[in-house]
């Protein structure tokens, strides 16, 4: 069998499994956002480490460490960029917004803003490709100058981030009295752009990542708090 299947990319598999089943539930019926965004939090914690995890085999082959960067990426595309878009399209249709459009006779002069939010929605998937690729193919130039400066850079925003993005705007809408649906989208246009701006970006330090881990847990709690009082 072709592939890699040892303990270094299991968190990477269970990451895909999870943006998988977000994407088939999302787009199931007239789809469940919210536990969309639950698959999309589970997909981003796995992803937190599996990097760490393979970093732990002392003796992996140059194929197992390349293997490894590729099949992150095609993971993460799917994860954090096409289970968002899924999210907003679910989130678009339970929301009312998009059925009233359509039963409204005059509904035509509504297909802009539909047409709109669909662009968006394609934008926002390429440029999660774009910046995907753009870090594989930058990854050893990355490595060197890492090596001279001793600091860690991003070019543009990880599509990861998507993780705790998209999470913080559905709980506001969860649990605000607005309706954020469109803004949802709105958000995914900026991240989008952000994913392929040419601007470094530094790692954050152990500080920064304790305050994105509080944010990560306090999101998660409430997306479990939505979830177990949403019936399906």
């Amino acid at each position: 069998m072709i592939g890699v299947y040892d303990y270094t990319v299991i968190l990477t598999y269970l990451s895909l499994i999870s943006g998988t089943l977000g994407i088939i539930i999302t787009v199931t019926g007239v789809g469940h956002p919210e536990i969309g965004i639950f698959f999309l939090m589970i997909s981003g914690i796995f992803d937190s480490f599996d990097g760490t995890v393979a970093r732990t085999k002392k003796n992996r082959t140059q194929l197992e460490k390349d293997f490894g960067i590729q099949i992150d990426s095609l993971a993460d595309l799917v994860c954090f960029g096409v289970l968002p878009v899924s999210i907003g399209l679910a989130q678009l249709r339970i929301s009312g917004i998009f059925t009233e459009l359509v039963k409204r006779k005059d509904y035509e002069g509504s297909y802009p803003m539909l047409i709109i939010l669909l662009v968006i929605a394609l934008f926002y998937v390429l440029a999660a490709l774009i910046r995907l690729a753009y870090f594989n193919a930058t990854c050893e130039i990355r490595n060197e100058e890492a090596k001279e400066t001793g600091v860690t850079y991003y070019i543009g925003l990880p599509v990861t981030a998507s993780a705790l993005i998209f999470p913080l705007v559905m709980v506001l809408h969860f649990f605000g009295k607005w309706d954020l649906t469109i803004a949802y989208f709105l958000v995914m246009l900026l991240v989008a752009i952000a994913f392929v701006l040419n601007v470094k970006v530094r790692k954050p330090g152990k500080i920064g990542l304790l305050i994105l881990i509080a944010i990560g847990v306090l999101e998660f709690v409430a997306c479990i708090i939505s979830f177990s009082t949403y019936t399906i």
